[in-house]
């Protein structure tokens, strides 16, 4: 008996042993990222030099986390796309499987409010703060993408990146400590995956449309003639286009988003405006501006946020909001009601916040500068944008729409 009880203890003992060197193994794979981050934290704040009474030691090593995409060929109801987003407010991320023809479902999404831009308008760099804020943001994204085996991956960066000094230096620091490459995107690109992203909420009466999505640090507009209809992508259809070189934030800096009085609205609406002036191809809908076939429509934070106050939302719900239709007494209204806010009044609004209270008549000035310019009865509203736009892309590249039909086809 004594022996079988020891054999039966020794054969306890080593499963226990082997469990526990499998729970190390798990351990030490899930903290490649934050291992160097919790040493870091552990040690607390390092002293500057000249706070030391001990000689300077070397530097610690750079903060890596490493990220290694993995590609792999799939069946397309197991197919990852991933598209990610840096703009010069926000970081987003989407990871979608394509499903019926022109739509796809998300498997897992990011978002957060970086302010990659602030200061951008009157240093011409992106500040230290500012970078280290988008780098912990683009490590939490580069932690839902390793280990995912995605068809295809693509990741932008937009005004912010684009217009800075350092904005090249910034992309390099980011590869090196999070893995993550992304490419510097032209004005052009960026409304054309705006217009991509935006697609399936076009009717298919529509005759023509001004697209426009308001950024941090600059503004796309592109105009859409759909009267004479001959492709089903709706980018083939933009008959005009332009950049301006302002956004939420570099306006909000340069007029003060705090105390927003209805002269200091109106500067912003000019300011605007007089950008809009030099847009020659602002006329080339004008034979459809007044129809009811024409119409707004608006993808950004600015038309969210109205959005989500005009419904009176106690908490902002994307299902309600993406999609909706809005009048353009509707629109007067929700900005006449901002505008008459304090700031700790938009801040305890549950759809604008503390994060967008300086930032959102600062939106609401350029849409109301585009209103203007192209009167429309109605203004759609789109929670979706350039993630869209690249996952549309690169689904429709593959053809993956288009091998479903055929397999739906045949089942039948």
């Amino acid at each position: 008996m004594e022996k079988g009880s020891e054999s039966l203890a020794s054969s306890s003992q080593g499963e226990g042993e082997g469990q526990r060197r499998r729970k190390r193994c798990r351990r030490r794979r899930r903290g490649v990222y934050v291992r160097d981050r919790e040493a870091a934290s552990q040690e607390g704040p390092a002293l500057r030099p000249e706070q030391s009474s001990k000689p300077a030691a070397a530097p610690p090593p750079t903060r890596k986390l490493i990220f290694t995409p993995s590609f792999r060929s799939c069946q397309e109801t197991e197919a990852l796309y991933a598209a990610l987003d840096l703009g010069t407010n926000n970081c987003r991320l989407l990871v979608a499987t394509p499903s019926r023809p022109g739509r796809f479902r998300v498997v897992d999404a990011f978002s957060r409010i970086v302010r990659l831009g602030e200061g951008l308008a009157a240093s011409g760099r992106l500040g230290e703060a500012a970078m280290d804020r988008a780098v912990d943001a683009l490590a939490v994204c580069a932690r839902k993408l390793d280990g995912r085996s995605v068809r295809r991956l693509r990741m932008i960066a937009t005004e912010a990146c684009r217009s800075a000094e350092n904005g090249a230096h910034f992309m390099e620091r980011v590869r090196r400590e999070t893995g993550l490459t992304l490419e510097i995107i032209d004005r052009h690109t960026e409304a054309r995956l705006a217009v991509s992203g935006c697609s399936s909420l076009v009717e298919r009466n529509t005759e023509g449309l001004v697209l426009f999505d308001i950024g941090g640090g600059s503004s796309e507009i592109a105009l859409i003639d759909l009267s004479k209809r001959s492709t089903p992508r709706l980018a083939d259809h933009i008959v005009a286009w332009t950049s301006l070189p302002t956004g939420v934030v570099s306006l909000a800096e340069k007029f003060g988003g705090h105390v927003v009085t209805q002269e200091i609205f109106e500067e912003m609406v000019s300011e605007v405006t007089d950008m809009l002036s030099r847009f020659e191809g602002a006329e080339r809908l004008s034979h459809l501006a007044g129809s009811g076939r024409f119409h707004l429509l608006g993808t950004s934070g600015t038309v969210t946020t109205l959005a989500g106050v005009h419904l009176g939302l106690r908490r902002y719900d994307r299902r309600r909001v993406d999609g909706l239709w809005m009048d353009r007494q509707s629109i007067d209204r929700m900005i006449e009601t901002i505008l008459g806010w304090s700031f700790d009044e938009r801040k305890a609004n549950p759809c604008i916040g503390t994060e967008r209270a300086d930032l959102v008549l600062a939106g609401c000035a350029i849409l109301e500068a585009i209103r203007r310019q192209w009167p429309a009865e109605r203004l759609r509203v789109a929670d979706r944008g350039l993630r869209e736009g690249m996952l549309n892309e690169m689904m429709a590249r593959d053809g993956v729409w288009r091998r479903r039909r055929r397999i739906g086809a045949q089942a039948a």
